[in-house]
Order: C-alpha cells, then sequence, then structure tokens
C-alpha cells in the first residue's frame, strides 16, 4: 500500500465503516424506543401501505363493535317498555271481560271505563317518553311507507291494500307481480324478490268481505294488509291480479339503520322499524276501544286481543335483532383480534433480533472508532523519510 499524506484512504475507509455502524445502531434504538419496525415509510414501504390498511379496518372494527353494544342498548329501551305495554293490554282485557258480563250495570262500567281510559293514556305517555339519546323509538322509528308515493296504497281504491308494515326492509321502491288466477304475488325492488302464495288466504279470487288477510314477505321485512269490501270500500276490495304493477316505497328514517360493518355497504348495515306504538295509533289501534256499554265491551276484547298481538310481534321483531346484533359483535371482535395478528407481525419489532442487532452494531462502532484513531496516526510514518 503506498504511503501517503495527502489522502489517508485508510482513515476514510475505517470513517465510512463507523458511519454505516452509527447509523444502524440509530436504527436499531429507535425500533426498541418505539417498539415498532417500520416507523417510516422507508423502513418498508409496502409493509407500511399493508399496515395502514389493516389499521385502518381495526379502527372501523372497533367502532362497529361499539355501534352494535349501543343498538343493542336502544333495542332493550323499546322492549322494555314494550313489556309494560303488553302489561297493561292484559289489564285492559281483564276490563273489558269484565264489563262484557251482565253482572254489571252501567254504573259500575262507569268506573271500569275510568281505568280502562287512563290505561289507554298511560300507553301514549309510554311510547312518547320511550326515547334513546333524544330519538324518541315508540312513535315511529327507522324505515317508513311512502303513502303518497307508493301507487299499492295511493290507489287504494284499486287494490284494497289498507296497511304496509315493514320491519328491517331496505330503502327503495319495490314493485307487484300479480296475475290473476294464478293465487300468487311477487314482491322485488331489482335486486331480491320473494313471491307468496295467497289462494289459501282468498275466498275464491279476493278477499272475503269484512275480513283482511296479510301477505308476510318476510325475507323483504314487508308486510301487507288486503281487505275486503266492508273493510275497505265498495270499490277497495283486493281481487287476485289487482296488485299487478303497483309499487310499493320504503323511504329512509332519522334512524333505525345500525353500522356495524367498516364499508359503506349494504351489507355492514343493520336495519330496524319500530312502528308507531301509541294506543291511538293504526298498530294498536284503541282509539274506538271501550268499555262503558256491554256491547263496546264485547267489541274491545277483539281489538285488544289484536294488540296484545301486535305488541308481542314487534317484540318479537326486536329480539330477533338484538340476536342478530349479538352475532355480529361476537364475530367482529374475532375479526379484529385476527387483523390485529397480521398488523402486528408487520409492524411490530422483534425486540429479541433488534437488541442482538443492537448490541453487534454498538460493538462494530466502537471497533471502527478505535480503527479510525489507528488510521489516522499511518501518516506520521511518513516524516521518518523526511529526517
Amino acid at each position: 500500500m503506498p504511503l501517503r499524506v495527502n489522502n489517508n484512504i485508510a482513515a476514510m475507509n475505517a470513517r465510512r465503516h463507523l458511519n454505516g455502524n452509527n447509523r444502524t445502531l440509530m436504527v436499531k434504538l429507535e425500533r426498541l424506543s418505539s417498539g415498532l419496525r417500520i416507523n417510516r415509510a422507508a423502513d418498508d414501504a409496502a409493509g407500511l401501505s399493508v399496515r395502514e390498511g389493516m389499521r385502518s379496518d381495526i379502527a372501523g372494527l372497533k367502532v362497529n363493535v361499539n355501534n352494535a353494544e349501543q343498538a343493542a342498548n336502544l333495542i332493550q329501551v323499546a322492549e322494555g317498555s314494550l313489556n309494560e305495554v303488553n302489561a297493561i293490554l292484559i289489564r285492559m282485557q281483564e276490563l273489558a271481560t269484565q264489563s262484557a258480563n251482565s253482572t254489571l250495570n252501567d254504573g259500575n262500567r262507569e268506573s271500569v271505563q275510568a281505568e280502562f281510559t287512563q290505561l289507554s293514556t298511560e300507553i301514549d305517555r309510554i311510547a312518547q317518553a320511550t326515547s334513546y339519546n333524544s330519538q324518541t323509538l315508540l312513535t315511529g322509528y327507522g324505515n317508513s311507507v311512502s303513502t303518497g308515493g307508493s301507487t299499492s296504497l295511493a290507489d287504494i281504491v284499486d287494490t284494497g291494500v289498507t296497511k304496509v308494515a315493514v320491519s328491517g326492509a331496505q330503502v327503495g321502491t319495490y314493485t307487484f307481480e300479480d296475475t290473476a288466477s294464478d293465487s300468487e304475488i311477487t314482491l322485488g325492488n331489482g335486486t331480491v324478490s320473494q313471491t307468496i302464495r295467497v289462494g289459501t288466504l282468498l275466498d275464491g279470487t279476493g278477499v272475503a268481505t269484512g275480513t283482511q288477510v296479510v301477505g308476510n314477505f318476510d325475507r323483504l321485512g314487508v308486510q301487507v294488509t288486503l281487505a275486503g269490501e266492508s273493510v275497505a270500500g265498495a270499490a277497495g276490495a283486493y281481487l287476485d291480479g289487482d296488485l299487478a304493477g303497483k309499487s310499493l316505497v320504503i323511504e329512509s328514517g332519522t334512524g333505525g339503520s345500525f353500522q356495524v360493518g367498516p364499508k359503506d355497504a349494504a351489507y355492514n348495515r343493520i336495519e330496524i322499524s319500530i312502528a308507531n306504538m301509541e294506543a291511538v295509533g293504526t298498530t294498536l289501534n284503541l282509539s274506538t276501544a271501550s268499555v262503558s256499554t256491554i256491547s263496546s265491551a264485547r267489541s274491545s276484547i277483539t281489538i285488544i286481543d289484536q294488540a296484545i298481538i301486535a305488541v308481542a310481534q314487534q317484540r318479537g321483531d326486536l329480539g330477533a335483532v338484538q340476536n342478530r346484533l349479538s352475532f355480529a359483535i361476537s364475530y367482529t371482535e374475532n375479526e379484529i383480534e385476527n387483523i390485529q395478528a397480521s398488523e402486528a407481525a408487520i409492524s411490530d419489532a422483534d425486540i429479541a433480533a433488534e437488541v442482538s442487532g443492537f448490541t453487534r452494531a454498538q460493538i462494530l462502532s466502537q471497533a471502527a472508532t478505535a480503527m479510525l484513531s489507528q488510521a489516522n496516526v499511518l501518516p506520521q510514518n511518513a516524516l521518518a523519510l523526511l529526517q
């Protein structure tokens, strides 16, 4: 090796290795202090891209669990109130049955009517007072049917449709397919459809006079009530084929949609619908119920029986959604756990490996420092030649 004074190549080489060792030392210190293998994009560009996507999913899934838990709490508030409404209706049924007996006179029935009226008023109060986060739940919650936009309801004279109830039905326009004489009705929104047979519900080709039947499109979350002549009007009875081409428009409500998935997609939302459960509403229909006379008391027994069934059905719907939310929470927590494990494999530092690398870099840095000191002495040997 030539002996030079102007350029100390040995010192430059030792300094290069010292700088490299110091950079490695700094990286190891950063990873050990942060616990992360990837602290910036330069550490692993591809890994960082995958990690950030997983972190986004995990953050969304954690909120989804909170959403589902809060939705279950909301449903429990509504269901708890309906439990009390059910108890009130049973007491009203007792009063109606009592008043329907000839052992009571009209004076006795006035006392019974007083309690009956108070109980009906209490149902209204419970419906109006039941709320969650300032949202009233029992006066109509979730998606609803547009009366004006739905030709099946607007054209009651032609269709005989007196009522449509929704429970979890998606927002959109649904169209009926109803061919005369085949005793089948199909309802669909362009994405999903369901066909039900109504032949056993009809009297010949139409709904029997003075009665109503319910077409239950359970997979869609829609129930359609079809009436006979004395219910819907002289020209308003349903006949097989009357619903052909008629529409049903379901509008989005202020509530009733729970986001239980991380993406903006229908399968990441659970929809619920709670009917108007006021005593004066169309669901319970207690506005005409009375026990002031023996005849009205006997009529009220049937009305109250129907109201009890309506409350039980609504509670059943809410219970089904609550169970569904429980499953959503369980699978989401499992998803969080496994995605977090994948994110950790990409992002977290292997402490044992990093400590070993840190020790190695520390030793090499100390050795390079010592060798740089020795290399700086080498040019002094040239002085011996100049003496």
